[in-house]
């Protein structure tokens, strides 16, 4: 073209086969100027290119068009209230649902991308579906995770985190089996606070057949010993009979209440592993305790216990578990496993 630099170069796509976006880029890569666009794609027949989809994109690769959509849902507001007509709910970018993940591997990615960039302090959006940072266009982060019966371990495991809940990944599929049953019984898509209150209910919210009364901890080194015993006494209770005093000893307070319990006749229930983290902040935290056991069966259980006393919770946290498998998983043809008046013969 002769005297190109006297010439300004404008494009005017519409979307009649679904291309305009890519057609207006692909344009200026070729050597355009200047976009001739509309608000969403609103225009004749199929509508024009869409500017907001248009600008997004390119500020994505680091072009600043000059356009500010940095509070999208303000500027959809104006658009369907002047227009009276609405932005579907997944229209790139300014979409209700833009920055939502109901797939479990999209909300794995998801969270694993978020961890990753926590983890490294990078100054870069590196989050796997997610092409921008929500905060960039007024959203909230809160929305990116919603679960339904599709929601995988990872989406579940990222509420939970929302709440300050660092569950181990061995514990994911008990829990994520548990919101998905919630899920197919409502028939509905589980809000954040609902998630977490499942989680209350089936761990912390399980005060029983067994209940610890009250329990002491103590050190014990012989001269000719190498290594310090603990060693643990308490009262146990079993489904509100009389309260028995039970004693033991192991290398740490929570060997020492398992062979305690091993005594009084739970000796088939195999300790595995446990992790730990504080929940709040300051000389006053609260540490929650993560217990992964195995029932008689061989089945993986998991209990939690919460307390300012790490070592309690952890005690909290056996007992959990084996009040759970005591409430879903013994059989009824199956005889008691602890038998309160016979242990305290």
């Amino acid at each position: 073209m002769k005297g190109r630099d006297s010439a300004i170069i404008s494009l005017h796509p519409h979307n009649d086969r679904g291309t305009a976006v890519a057609a207006a880029e692909l344009g200026l890569l070729a050597g355009a100027d200047r976009i001739e666009g509309t608000l969403f794609g609103n225009g004749e027949r199929t509508g024009n290119v869409d500017l907001v989809t248009l600008a997004l994109n390119m500020y994505t690769q680091n072009v600043d068009c000059k356009l500010d959509f940095s509070n999208i849902n303000h500027v959809k507001d104006v658009y369907e209230r002047t227009t009276k007509m609405t932005v579907g709910p997944r229209q790139p970018y300014a979409g209700e649902l833009v920055f939502t993940a109901f797939s479990g591997s999209h909300q794995d990615a998801i969270n694993k991308g978020k961890a990753y960039m926590a983890e490294t302090h990078s100054d870069r959006w590196e989050v796997p579906y997610l092409p921008i940072d929500p905060a960039d266009v007024g959203r909230e982060y809160e929305p990116i995770i919603r679960i339904n019966s599709q929601s995988g371990k990872g989406g579940v495991a990222y509420v939970m985190q929302e709440f300050g809940f660092k569950m181990p990944k061995a514990m994911h599929p008990e829990f994520s089996a548990v919101v998905q049953e919630a899920c197919d019984r409502t028939g509905r898509e589980l809000k954040a606070q609902e998630v977490f209150d499942l989680f209350i209910e089936e761990y912390r919210n399980v005060c029983g057949p067994y209940k610890l009364l009250n329990h002491k901890f103590s050190e014990e080194k012989e001269e000719h010993e190498a290594l310090t015993k603990v060693r643990f006494t308490g009262t146990l209770q079993y489904n509100g009979d009389a309260p028995m005093e039970i004693e033991g000893t192991g290398s740490g307070p929570i060997g020492a209440f398992c062979q305690a319990l091993n005594k009084v006749g739970l000796q088939d229930y195999q300790f595995v592993d446990y992790s730990e983290h504080a929940i709040s902040r300051g000389s006053d935290s609260k540490a929650v305790s993560y217990i992964h056991i195995k029932d008689p069966a061989g089945k993986d259980v998991f209990g939690i216990g919460i307390s300012h006393n790490i070592n309690y919770a952890s005690l909290k946290g056996i007992l959990c578990a084996i009040n759970r498998c005591q409430k879903n998983c013994v059989r009824a043809e199956q005889p008691p496993i602890f038998d309160a008046a016979k242990s305290a013969k």
